[in-house]
């Protein structure tokens, strides 16, 4: 298992994204959660299979249709305690 903190900006909040990130981490057995930050980027620790974890942080590199995603930023996140489910966090 491994652990990633994702930071996704651009046009991501108010078009579905934490939702549809949820509904993607369930499709591939990912744990851990999501939530919009103040500065209008979407921020998301994520674990589980290395393979699933990548392929979460692929489909967060373009999020929903409505979304437009500019950049990314992943880094390890090897501090956060083990997740068993995939929530949606309150806005920071």
């Amino acid at each position: 298992m491994i652990s990633r903190r994702l930071r996704v900006y651009g046009h991501v909040q108010g078009v579905f994204f934490r939702e549809a990130m949820r509904q993607r981490a369930g499709q591939l057995n990912v744990k851990g959660w999501v939530r919009n930050c103040p500065d209008g980027s979407v921020e998301a620790v994520v674990q589980g299979d290395p393979f699933a974890v990548e392929k979460l942080a692929d489909w967060a590199r373009r999020g929903p249709p409505a979304a437009r995603v500019d950049r990314i930023e992943i880094e390890a996140a090897d501090d956060e305690p083990r997740h068993t489910i995939f929530d949606k966090k309150p806005t920071v």
